[in-house]
């Protein structure tokens, strides 16, 4: 039996990858981190983000920011230290996987770690809007 989705319609081509991703990301919705997602436009129309990241405790070597196939991915992994001998354990080395899904043509332009926080900028280029005639041929 096959799944109708909102991606299935006739005039929809090409966007089953996406529906595939959005399902993916779903799956992995998850409290921690705690993040908050920013938007700026400049005067040329370029737009751009800023993910900022709730990393207390976590150092850059801790931390991994990657881009695969439109979806930047954001893990953090502490190592517990067997020389520590804790009394009282409320803040957990807990790790953690945030996935975001990017539209095509978005460029991650840098990543940051100031204060406990992971600021990550993502732009997306003012697009020119391209219109081009297609030959019709005659069999």
């Amino acid at each position: 039996m096959s799944r109708v989705s909102m991606f299935s319609a006739p005039f929809l081509l090409g966007f089953d990858a996406f529906e595939e991703r959005i399902d993916r990301m779903s799956k992995a919705a998850d409290g921690y981190p705690p993040y908050n997602i920013e938007r700026r436009l400049d005067a040329q129309g370029e737009e751009t983000f800023t993910i900022s990241i709730a990393v207390a405790g976590f150092a850059p070597s801790d931390l991994d920011v990657t881009v695969e196939d439109n979806q930047l991915l954001v893990r953090g992994r502490q190592k517990d230290d067997a020389a520590r001998e804790f009394l009282h354990r409320g803040i957990a080395a807990r790790q953690f996987q945030r996935s975001f899904l990017l539209a095509d043509g978005m460029v991650v332009r840098d990543a940051e770690l100031r204060n406990g926080m992971l600021m990550i900028s993502v732009v997306r280029p003012k697009a020119e809007k391209i219109a081009r005639r297609i030959e019709i041929r005659s069999a």
